[in-house]
């Protein structure tokens, strides 16, 4: 089996699906798709552990959000995706029962397609120690909020997972948001979706760093994670391009010739094998980025962190939530 790496529950179910012969129907997983405000929305439900063994994936609740082509200078785009992201996270966890907010900016904000946390979290509405210095001056249904973006391991040497249980052990939040950079098994789908779930997450896992888990076995307090794609394997896209070359043989050779059976007797997973092997003495485990990366990381943490705020302000409006970034 080819060892492909997403962080994608929607992934997982279609390679799942694929590979049992387009199976639709996976028993313990639940999916559900709506559009809203031109976007794309699909809802996994892994109700199982027999669901979870099959697609790799904690027993959980996963949102995947298709964003539509954007640009970082159209707002309406921008907005309209937030206020989705809004309505979503409400839907995951109950914001209105929590008193107090930690948000958590995972990755390195000195490597572009792994910045998406810290910048997200130096967008977030910080309100913690103005209810703890005025809390005379504060409206009651403003909520506290705080965030912190720890870096990683290489750049530390604290485990990030420790760090946030200390964090957590000490301030005591009712919920913790995380956002981290993920990877994707499709290119289309780099910097071009957001994955909410309500199980925690393994910053690295996507590239192959596994570490302490961030959930709720090891907080003790509800863990939402958000995460948008922004690299892919590049043994995923030599393996998906002979695919589709392979394919494009197969349906316009002679159906009866000896070209045609030869073919159809490649073993497409030990194909994938030998890729990965070709490749590994040359590039290692590379992952591919698109070009325009900065804009586009700029433009996404602008649509986390505004789905955030809206979600953990709702008396606020995106129009409120605009000014506060200018």
């Amino acid at each position: 089996m080819f060892n492909v790496r997403t962080d994608l529950a929607i992934e997982a179910r279609e390679i799942y699906a694929k590979e049992h012969k387009n199976k639709s129907e996976i028993d313990g997983v639940i999916v559900k798709e709506e559009n809203k405000n031109r976007v794309k929305v699909t809802k996994v439900e892994v109700t199982s552990e027999s669901g979870a063994q099959k697609i790799g994936k904690p027993v959980g609740n996963y949102i995947t959000i298709d964003m539509p082509e954007l640009t970082s200078y159209d707002g309406e785009v921008i907005d309209d995706i937030s206020e989705v992201l809004a309505d979503n996270i409400s839907e995951l966890v109950d914001t209105s029962k929590s008193s107090s907010t930690l948000v958590v900016g995972l990755g390195n904000w000195n490597v572009t397609p792994d910045s998406l946390g810290p910048k997200v979290a130096e967008k977030i509405m910080i309100t913690r120690h103005l209810k703890t210095m005025m809390p005379d001056s504060i409206d009651d249904a403003v909520r506290s909020v705080c965030a912190i973006a720890p870096g990683v391991l290489g750049t530390t040497g604290i485990e990030t997972g420790e760090i946030i249980k200390s964090l957590v052990d000490k301030i005591k939040p009712s919920l913790v948001i995380c956002i981290d950079a993920l990877a994707s098994r499709r290119l289309e789908r780099v910097n071009r979706t957001i994955q909410l779930g309500d199980t925690g997450i393994a910053p690295g896992a996507g590239v192959g760093n596994h570490r302490m888990q961030i959930n709720k076995e090891n907080l003790g307090v509800p863990v939402l994670a958000i995460g948008v794609p922004t690299v892919v394997d590049a043994a995923t896209i030599a393996n998906d391009t002979i695919d589709l070359l392979l394919d494009e043989m197969i349906e316009n050779s002679d159906k009866g010739g000896e070209f045609y059976s030869m073919l159809k007797t490649i073993d497409k997973k030990e194909k994938s094998k030998l890729i990965k092997e070709v490749l590994n003495p040359y590039v290692g485990s590379l992952m591919v980025t698109p070009k325009d990366v900065d804009t586009i990381i700029e433009a996404v943490s602008r649509i986390i962190s505004n789905g955030i705020n809206l979600a953990l302000q709702p008396d606020l409006e995106i129009e409120d939530i605009n000014k506060f970034m200018n």
